[in-house]
């Protein structure tokens, strides 16, 4: 079964390199070749699943080896595949909902010259996300980072015709730059300090190693994270890159790309389990990252950009959860996995409120839509219903754990993380009732159609004219298949993983530990479900029992602040844009005035001194007889000075 292994990635790197060389031919059919080998790959993996689920706990894990990469004496690193609970876990997510997400894209992208390209770049997302999470070392992990990197650019800026796209993508490349940097930082400090970077004998070795240089691997493994996982503070690209087509958001920004940060921490769990400050570090980087994508979520009118500050954190629970170490890394996956289905379904859902109006994604110009869209209602309404804790659905016992497990942390620290984790749900479930109301209840408040080039998002389709009234319709079959199917998972999937021994799933993988919580499992059931309440409960208030304005009031200054994403680009702008401008101005001013004027002054004297000297040699004997006369006195005068002494 492990020979199926380079399969998984080779079905859609095939797709993306028929679709990308294959020209203008398979223009009409391209959509239908993505789509297929997406399935396929899909298919293998259910077939590896079946094939280890029939072994014991501690057999489970399949190698290959295709050859040997970079063979050089003392660093060799292999092209070599690792299929274990935990890559298990990823691939069944990433190729399961990256098919549905093919197979929505098909309606949404229908009237774009350009699909078979966009399919392109979706299998070759897919590819490098696989060979991520199916690399059996850092350095093979690190090819496919980067290529998830390239793919999500040009999905990102697919609709590079808009400048706000391709800016998007360009800040999104930058961010994600700096993230890279710390892992290619840490790859070399495991090769200084273990002599490889291959997963078993690095995480095998943590014992060897002293604290201080685990740390340095951990916080540089954490710096990557937080890049591709838009963690505080390298956050800042998640909601600009809303600006690349609906199906991108939900693939790269719900279930895959932003959950490769959470891969890699949970992957590399015994370095962090050796390294107890960097683990702390983690865990406050999921805990402010929490409270601030749910803060900027709660001023959004842009439905997408809500979504994106939900997804920001979402993410920040399960950061949270991988730095509680043992006790939090199953639970860490469980909510990737659950979060996975109810946000791509979410992310879908606005998808198929865009398309019947006319790509409008301002909320104050929807309104009354569950009439008019009735199956996107419920599908997204069970997504919303699952991401905020609703009891019996996904979210509710995904969320629970890390609740729990944050309380189980203990002393003075479990205290701080559990009132934070329970502070995020009540907000997530004031924000996400927010959209819910301002989408699907109250009076309709649609506006005609802007002009093309001034709408805030002006994604293709085929009824958007300027200054058309939207009328609001149901999305097409290929669009509503994978939400209801997305919805089921919502549903269902957290009591699967509750009933079906989930934790003792991953547990050879990722250890697990029982916590002793002050706090029991029934309380904090029972505070998680009040605060959901609560949340939902203002915001029912605040737009459920009055009309809600087009034109958003001024509001309060956090709420100013939110709307500016908590003012993080004007953070980055001057601290490191008008900063570093400063800085290189003063680099400049040093290397001219010190640099360039000591050696320029040493050329200048020398020069000088040269032109003088150049004067005693005129040509006159007379003047050369003058000077050997004045040597000749000066020598005889010297002499007899020294005899006289």
């Amino acid at each position: 079964m492990e020979n199926l292994i380079a399969l998984l990635i080779g079905a859609p790197l095939l797709g993306a390199a028929v679709l990308l060389l294959g020209g203008r031919r398979l223009d009409k059919s391209g959509h239908w070749l993505g789509t297929l080998l997406a399935a396929v790959s899909f298919v293998i993996g259910l077939a590896l699943f079946a094939d280890m689920l029939g072994k014991g706990a501690e057999d489970r894990a399949l190698h290959q080896r295709l050859f040997t990469w970079i063979p050089v004496e003392g660093f060799q690193a292999d092209m070599a595949f690792q299929l274990d609970q935990l890559s298990m876990t990823f691939v069944l997510l990433i190729t399961g909902v990256g098919t549905l997400i093919h197979v929505y894209s098909i309606g949404y992208m229908e009237h774009d010259e350009r699909r078979r390209r966009f399919f392109g770049y979706l299998n070759l997302f897919v590819a490098a996300m696989l060979l991520l999470v199916l690399a059996d070392n850092y350095l093979l992990l690190y090819f496919g980072w980067e290529g998830v990197g390239l793919a999500s650019y040009l999905l990102i800026g697919f609709w590079q015709h808009k400048p706000t796209a391709a800016t998007a993508a360009k800040k999104a490349f930058l961010v994600n730059r700096v993230g890279d940097m710390g892992l290619s930082i840490a790859i070399m400090l495991m090769f200084t300090t273990f002599g490889t970077f291959a997963f078993g004998p690095v995480l095998g070795a943590t014992g060897e190693a002293s604290e201080g240089k685990l740390t340095a691997i951990g916080l540089m493994l954490l710096l990557a994270a937080c890049g591709k996982s838009a963690q505080v503070p390298l956050q800042s690209w998640l909601g600009d890159a809303m600006e690349g087509p609906t199906p991108v958001s939900a693939l790269i920004h719900a279930a895959t790309m932003v959950t490769a940060g959470v891969y890699l921490i949970v992957r590399s769990a015994d370095i962090f389990n050796a390294a107890p400050d960097a683990q702390l570090v983690v865990t406050v980087v999921g805990a402010v990252t929490l409270l601030f994508g749910a803060i900027v979520g709660c001023a959004k009118d842009d439905i997408k950009k809500a979504l994106a500050g939900s997804t920001m954190s979402q993410i920040g629970y399960m950061i949270l959860a991988a730095g509680l170490g043992p006790i939090g890394y199953v639970f860490a996956i469980m909510h990737l996995v659950t979060h996975g289905f109810f946000k791509a379904g979410l992310f879908l859902g606005a998808g198929s409120v865009m398309h019947g109006m006319n790509d409008e994604v301002d909320m104050r110009k929807y309104g009354g839509l569950r009439k008019y869209m009735p199956v996107t209602f419920v599908t997204f309404g069970l997504g919303y219903l699952a991401i905020i804790g609703f009891p019996g659905l996904s979210g509710f016992f995904s969320k629970d754990k890390i609740i729990e497990a944050a309380f189980a942390k203990g002393g003075t620290e479990g205290w701080i993380l559990g009132a934070v984790t329970l502070l995020g749900a009540a907000i997530t479930a004031y924000y996400m009732t927010r959209v819910m109301l301002m989408t699907f209840f109250g009076e309709k408040r649609w506006q005609p159609a802007p002009d093309a080039d001034e709408a805030p998002s002006a994604e293709p389709a085929a009824e958007h004219a300027a200054g058309a009234m939207p009328h609001p319709h149901e999305s097409p079959k290929s669009m509503i298949i994978p939400m209801v199917l997305l919805a089921v998972g919502s549903v269902a999937g957290g009591a699967v993983f509750e009933f079906s021994g989930f934790v003792e799933w991953l547990e050879p993988v990722t250890g697990f530990a029982h916590g002793h919580s002050p706090v029991s499992a029934a309380a904090v059931t029972a505070a998680t479900v009040a605060v959901m309440v609560i949340g939902v409960g203002l915001a029912y208030l605040q737009y459920g029992r009055r009309p809600v304005p087009v034109v958003a009031p001024r509001g309060s200054l956090l709420t100013r602040a939110a709307r500016r994403d908590l003012l993080q680009d004007d953070f980055n702008h001057a601290v490191f844009v008008t900063g570093g401008t400063h800085l290189t101005r003063s680099l400049v001013y040093v290397d001219h005035s010190l640099v360039d004027g000591v050696v320029n002054g040493t050329a200048a004297a020398v020069g000088g001194l040269s032109g003088r000297l150049r004067k005693l040699q005129n040509g006159y004997a007379r003047t050369y007889a003058v000077s050997m006369f004045g040597g000749t006195a000066v020598l005889i005068a010297a002499t007899l000075l020294m005899r006289a002494v």
